[in-house]
């Protein structure tokens, strides 16, 4: 979840006033030397529109540019409002690079052919079902959903494994959801993808006519559950296991997903690359996601974020299950790229 998103129209305005289209999408030219005349070298610059944190990707993004000596200026907001001004800006977007904090928006403007296809040896550093078939993008991390319960209350066999279980009786005005959250929205985008769009507008029916507690951040869910305010809440993994004191020792503990089910849904931060203005992909932009691909890169997501590396052979984050062992529904995750009919679903059920 996005701590320090900047509104649309600031961004907006600040991409039209602080710099040009050729300032922003292309290397500086070299300037003139004193003394002999000569020329410095050229200055290597990336554009990037980030719709992950600020506070959690600053600091890798510092590293990066310690590392190649690329000036790197990166525009935060949140996902789906980048992937909306990458989309109104089309060919004419600054932007070298996208993060992105779920696939879905990487889909939605890779289906606009904004994207530039990435090469094999990238993109075989991660495994197929986190990465776009046509090489548009590929994942970074994986972000597993799961149940938060309280502990004191709950054995781990009591917790449902499915979230369509959560509609029984037993947990009338006792579960935690954040509507209006990213992560809340693409998962129940992925729940019209592989369960259909009644059987998704009937759950969500059914969480509000069971009282579900709307609350607005899944930070929020968790201290709930921690404090014994519900049973249960629906978040993604990480805001448990970066917990500051040792989350094993929380009350609220986690309940993943039935293997198979969209319970067990791991949804993907990805970066994709586009070719802007110049018609080409920029070599920096490139080698800012062999970075983010790098041991380097996806150990930083491992200890900092508590997000699963997705490259082969990076570490896993502590105190929860290694990703093999997590066993997620078959989707391709290009495919939850319609969150505006996701949106369209939730507002008409009045959860947003």
């Amino acid at each position: 979840m996005d701590l320090r998103r900047r509104p649309l129209t600031a961004l907006a305005a600040a991409v039209l006033s602080t710099c040009s289209l050729a300032a922003c999408g292309s290397p500086a030219a070299p300037a003139p030397a004193s003394g002999d005349g000569a020329t410095t070298a050229q200055e290597r610059t990336l554009v990037v529109y980030s719709g992950r944190d600020e506070e959690l990707v600053a600091p890798l993004l510092e590293q990066f540019e310690q590392a190649s000596g690329i000036d790197v200026e990166a525009r935060y907001a949140g996902t789906t409002e980048l992937a909306a001004q990458l989309l109104t800006e089309g060919g004419d977007s600054p932007a070298q690079v996208f993060l992105s904090q779920d696939a879905g928006a990487l889909g939605a403007v890779a289906d606009a052919g904004l994207l530039a296809p990435l090469p094999d040896d990238v993109l075989a550093t991660v495994p197929a079902e986190y990465r776009a078939a046509d090489g548009s993008w590929v994942g970074l991390t994986g972000r597993a959903r799961v149940i938060a319960y309280d502990s004191a209350e709950l054995t781990a066999d009591q917790v449902p494994g499915d979230v369509f279980d959560l509609l029984d009786e037993r947990w009338r005005g006792q579960v935690g959801i954040a509507p209006s959250n990213a992560s809340f929205q693409a998962f129940v985008t992925a729940l019209r993808v592989t369960e259909g769009e009644e059987r998704t507008r009937a759950w969500l029916e059914g969480l509000q006519a069971n009282g579900a507690q709307v609350f607005e951040r899944n930070g929020d869910i968790l201290e709930a559950v921690e404090t014994g305010a519900v049973d249960v809440g629906l978040l993604n993994h990480y805001y448990w296991a970066r917990s500051e004191q040792d989350p094993a020792t929380l009350r609220a503990q986690l309940r993943f997903g039935d293997p198979g089910t969209t319970s067990a849904l791991v949804n993907a931060t990805g970066v994709a690359l586009l070719p802007g203005t110049s018609g080409e992909v920029s070599p920096e932009g490139l080698e800012l996601a062999r970075f983010l691909l790098s041991a380097q890169g996806q150990t930083y997501f491992a200890e900092e974020t508590a997000e699963y590396p997705l490259a082969d052979g990076a570490p896993d984050p502590a105190g929860v299950p290694a990703l093999e062992e997590l066993q997620p529904p078959q989707v391709d995750l290009s495919d939850l790229a319609s969150l505006q009919e996701t949106v369209d679903l939730m507002t008409q059920t009045g959860l947003l």
